[in-house]
């Protein structure tokens, strides 16, 4: 069972790693950096589960608290991003680089 959990939890990182290398529409990005945090939060919960500890789920507890706060900042930024550029695509805000 444990084993299954940590196949299926690699497999969601995976696809949210692709997900952020591939697409450049910025909110698929954020959607990759979601799936991501979610399949650390589900590797946490799987590990406490097969150790009997609360540790991990304790973790995953900051884990969403993060990734909420990361969600709200990075929709404010998309929002003036598309205010001042009239698009969200990562290819045309070049103009943002130091």
């Amino acid at each position: 069972m444990g084993t299954t959990i940590q196949i299926l939890a690699a497999f969601l990182f995976t696809l949210g790693l692709l997900t952020v290398i591939v697409r450049r529409n910025s909110i698929i990005l954020l959607m990759g950096i979601e799936l991501m945090l979610n399949a650390a939060n589900l590797s946490l919960v799987g590990f406490s589960q097969y150790l009997s500890q609360v540790n991990g789920q304790v973790q995953v507890f900051f884990v969403i608290t993060i990734a909420a706060a990361e969600s709200a900042i990075g929709l404010s930024i998309l929002v003036n991003i598309y205010r001042n550029f009239s698009t969200i695509n990562t290819d045309h805000t070049v103009t943002l680089k130091g």
